[in-house]
């Protein structure tokens, strides 16, 4: 098991930007596959943002791609998500999560490691 804590969410204007972090505690972190998950109010659980284990391969969200860049640092065992030209549709708690080989990157039933998530609210 690994344990995941996001941080790096907050208020901000549209237009404007943030970077979320996912800390992994574990010697497994450089082995999973790591996604990122959003959840806004009354709607389910959604796909934004997943990552390979060695970061050579990207899965986008086709509302947050070209805007939202995923990326990790293994010696860190940290997961990003910068997220620019943020727009009040954004406005979810946002979920780091963990995979290994198996399963879909943008099915949220692949997953089985989760964080807490960080709340980000985009004001109009």
């Amino acid at each position: 098991q690994v344990q995941l804590v996001e941080s790096g969410g907050g208020l901000v204007q549209a237009g404007g930007s943030l970077r979320l972090s996912c800390a992994a505690s574990g010697r497994t972190f450089s082995s999973l596959a790591m996604g990122w998950f959003r959840q806004a109010p009354g709607k389910e659980r959604e796909f934004v943002a997943a990552i390979t284990w060695n970061g050579v391969a990207t899965y986008y969200a086709d509302s947050v791609k070209g805007r939202f860049t995923i990326s990790r640092d293994n010696a860190k065992n940290t997961v990003y998500l910068q997220m620019n030209s943020l727009k009040p549709e954004d406005t979810a708690v946002y979920f780091c999560a963990g995979k290994g080989m198996a399963g879909s990157y943008y099915n949220s039933r692949s997953y089985d490691n989760w964080g807490q998530g960080t709340r980000v609210t985009v004001s109009s």
